[in-house]
């Protein structure tokens, strides 16, 4: 199936300039796909694989570089408001989906790492607009092993009307920890799209805030949900995307647990796992769709981690490339962080 892609630029509310893609399958598509990327990333080459895949697969997939992001303009990285990444991209796929012939189809978020959140909130706005969500190691509550001290919030919220803007928030080299292959980590360096540089204390005081908002409203989610974490992820807890199976109010939903992959599940593993991953995901969609998949292989790779009363699911998928070498181990730091991810005590910062 071809793959059509298109840019368009567009204004929000607040007059500031957002870069939008698509990726279109030649023929109707059976459903809309709307992404929200992570934390200093962006959607046209990042996220071109997800497109792509998901598009050839007969979906329309629709995505927004956030202010500050990728080919977005604003501060670079600078969130003055959760709010406002939320609002825009809202008003964007809600615009879309207003088109004649997009009215009559299904709609679905994704969210990777920081924009699981997005996507999250994106939903709360609106619960009955939505059928559903992908949430790839999604960035909605804070491990209690990170989680800052009130009193440190308290010190940082004191000043951050005052330098804002400042990159000050010290953290580890995220893209070390986030993609496992070595060619692909290089890949995410070389993007100078991708913000590489510290976190300014707004942005990461923001992040902070909105983690522990969702932490305390998990229970609100009523959307169908597939959430899908590495279990060697360390840049986000698994037992993050645990607690929002176990938490949430919908009745459909579904988490997958991946031994041995990392945080980056769609872009930083090797080939054979990142199909294993699109494979969970397409047929995911799929069955929300009225589709038939037959796929034999998913059952005979997930294995039951939990058992409840259908349509809720929880598994376990072991992949081709855990299964070959003995498991790395990777520590889990007890860690100084602001976003509401994981990371190493006072280093240097890098995106995601």
């Amino acid at each position: 199936m071809g793959v059509e892609y298109h840019e368009v630029f567009i204004r929000n509310s607040r007059g500031v300039q957002l870069f939008t893609c698509r990726w279109l399958p030649f023929s109707s598509p059976k459903a809309l796909v709307f992404l929200c990327h992570g934390y200093g990333m962006e959607c046209s080459r990042f996220m071109r694989g997800v497109g792509t895949k998901l598009a050839d697969n007969g979906y329309a997939v629709f995505g927004i570089d956030y202010e500050g992001h990728g080919r977005s303009a604003g501060a670079r990285c600078y969130i003055k408001k959760f709010d406002n990444i939320v609002n825009d991209c809202s008003e964007f796929f809600k615009s879309v989906c207003a088109q004649e012939e997009y009215r009559e189809k299904k709609r679905f978020l994704y969210g990777e790492s920081m924009g699981g959140a997005v996507a999250l909130l994106t939903h709360k706005k609106d619960p009955s607009f939505w059928h559903g969500a992908l949430l790839v190691a999604p960035m909605c509550k804070i491990s209690e092993k990170v989680k800052p001290h009130p009193v440190v919030i308290s010190l940082l919220t004191k000043v951050e009307d005052v330098i804002p803007r400042w990159k000050i928030v010290p953290t580890k080299d995220v893209i070390d920890s986030a993609f496992k292959d070595p060619a692909k980590r290089e890949e995410v360096r070389e993007n100078k799209l991708i913000y590489q540089a510290k976190p300014r204390l707004k942005t990461a005081l923001e992040m902070l805030r909105t983690s522990m908002h969702l932490e305390e409203s998990l229970h609100e989610v009523t959307v169908p949900f597939l959430v899908l974490h590495g279990e060697a992820d360390i840049v986000t807890d698994p037992e993050i995307s645990k607690a929002l199976y176990e938490q949430a109010s919908s009745k459909d939903k579904t988490i997958k647990l991946y031994p041995g992959m990392w945080h980056g599940l769609t872009y930083g593993e090797p080939e054979e796992n990142i199909e294993i991953v699109f494979s969970d995901i397409i047929s995911w969609l799929d069955k929300r769709n009225g589709e038939n998949t037959g796929d034999a292989s998913l059952i005979e790779r997930s294995v039951c981690r939990a058992t409840s009363t259908p349509p809720y699911e929880m598994h376990t998928v072991s992949s081709p490339a855990t299964m070959k070498e003995t498991k790395p181990h990777r520590t889990r730091p007890q860690a100084n962080y602001l976003c509401g991810l994981k990371g190493r005590r006072m280093h240097h910062h890098s995106s995601m």
